[in-house]
Parts: C-alpha cells; sequence; structure tokens
C-alpha cells in the first residue's frame, strides 16, 4: 500500500510539474536566451500527451475508473 501511494504522490508531482510547463508555453516562454546560454521548453504535444497519462495513472492509483477517451453511438 505504502509503494501505491508513493507511486500517486510522484505522479500529483510530475503532474504539476507538466501544468506549469504549459502555462509557461503558453504565456510566451517556449524559448529564451540569457547571453549565450538558452533553454527550450518541450512542445505542448509531448506535454499534453504525458499530462493525459499521468492523469490515467493517478485516476487509476485513487481507485478511479479512469477517464472516457472516447464514445462511439450505435444504432439500434
Amino acid at each position: 500500500m505504502k509503494q501505491k501511494s508513493e507511486k500517486l504522490a510522484k505522479a500529483k508531482t510530475e503532474l504539476k510539474q507538466i501544468d506549469s510547463a504549459i502555462e509557461a508555453i503558453l504565456g510566451g516562454a517556449q524559448s529564451y536566451r540569457v547571453g549565450t546560454r538558452s533553454l527550450i521548453r518541450a512542445d505542448l504535444a509531448t506535454l499534453y500527451k504525458r499530462k493525459d497519462t499521468l492523469e490515467d495513472l493517478i485516476a487509476a492509483l485513487s481507485g478511479g475508473g479512469g477517464r472516457f477517451k472516447r464514445v462511439v453511438p450505435m444504432d439500434r
């Protein structure tokens, strides 16, 4: 049980970091340069994919069934 709670805590921490990175990029901080040094953040597609994965993991570890990703209507 301790291992599960540690995994959940790590996933939540990483999700917060991912959200912060997404906010920074959306705020115009995709890349910047200070003197001769530069920083380029991960692209949004990669961050959103990781965010989805973490949200699914958190739901599973929290006892939830996960999120629905697609609904397919069926004719009767």
